[in-house]
């Protein structure tokens, strides 16, 4: 019988989870050694030391099938890992996996089996064999209906994806769409579309600007009206993929360029890798000490 005090010796001897701890002892009835041995050649003990490690690198991909795609970030410490062959068999395995079974989550995601080996497992292989810290940080399910089109661009190999969804269909279009996003990183389509706190709070700096401009605050009320309305406008446009200069033409916007086209962007989504995560830094005489603790 596996007792909760074993499993805790079990943890703390190699520093695994308690779940990886308790399969452990019972693949081994219950023979501590050959436990601690189990999580070893399962690369269990040696990943999780790795875990308090920040992974900020890595890769983006997306993978399209029918109406739907999916768009997966995994991450690793270090550029050159994510340009190692297994860390590239892993991004693919996954990406593929999580278009095929749409999970909800992450954690969900992690419990998806590929050739009978659960991604959680894969990943902690991946972790251990490569010997840097190996995370699946996040995935996008993205959907679209008949008649739609989907457009998807990589930059940098994986470093920018986006995939952007236009309808009625239009390849050329949807593709540019894609590039435009992952160009340009819009927050939202339109201003229609966003937040009402967002846009209350650069109402009130720019109400703030006027009235501390004795030139603005001098103007008549309906004068002023419509110029906050303009400025606030102005200073919001870089977040909306219509108010943006197309890439193709600066001189014309997202928007006209469109409506000249006959096409409306449904959706999309763009990830940056790394994006959000604060990277350790460390100088090289840390780097130093570190290696030999």
């Amino acid at each position: 019988m596996i007792t909760a005090s074993m499993v805790k010796e079990l943890r703390e001897k190699t520093g695994a989870g308690v779940m990886d701890c308790k399969k452990a002892l019972t693949e081994t009835d219950g023979d501590m050694t050959k436990a601690v041995d189990w999580l070893r050649e399962k690369g269990i003990s040696t990943a999780v030391k790795k875990e308090g490690r920040i992974a900020a690198e890595g890769l983006s991909k997306i993978a399209i099938s029918g109406n739907h795609a999916a768009i997966v970030e995994i991450n690793s410490e270090t550029d050159f890992v994510a340009k190692n062959d297994q860390f590239l068999a892993v991004l693919e395995k996954v990406t593929d996996a999580i278009l095929l079974e749409k999970p909800v989550d992450v954690d969900n995601a992690l419990e998806l089996k590929v050739d009978g080996v659960t991604i959680n497992d894969m990943i902690i292989e991946a972790t251990a064999t490569i010997g840097e810290k190996i995370t699946l940080r996040r995935f996008n399910i993205v959907t679209k209906n008949d008649g739609e089109e989907f457009g998807s661009y990589t930059h940098m190999g994986g470093k920018i994806t986006a995939i952007a969804v236009v309808t009625p269909e239009n390849a050329a279009v949807a593709k540019d769409m894609a590039m435009q996003v992952a160009s340009m990183n819009p927050l939202y389509i339109s201003q229609d579309v966003m937040p009402a706190e967002m846009v209350a709070h650069e109402k009130e700096i720019q109400l703030e600007i006027m009235r501390n401009n004795p030139e603005d605050a001098a103007k008549p009320e309906n004068v002023k009206e419509k110029m906050l309305i303009g400025r606030v406008s102005k200073a919001l446009q870089d977040m909306c993929l219509l108010d943006q200069e197309f890439y193709k033409d600066t001189k014309v916007k997202v928007g006209k360029f469109l409506k000249e086209s006959n096409v409306t962007v449904v959706k999309f989504v763009r990830y940056a890798v790394g994006e959000g995560i604060e990277k350790r830094e460390e100088n090289f005489a840390d780097e130093v000490a570190n290696a030999f603790k």
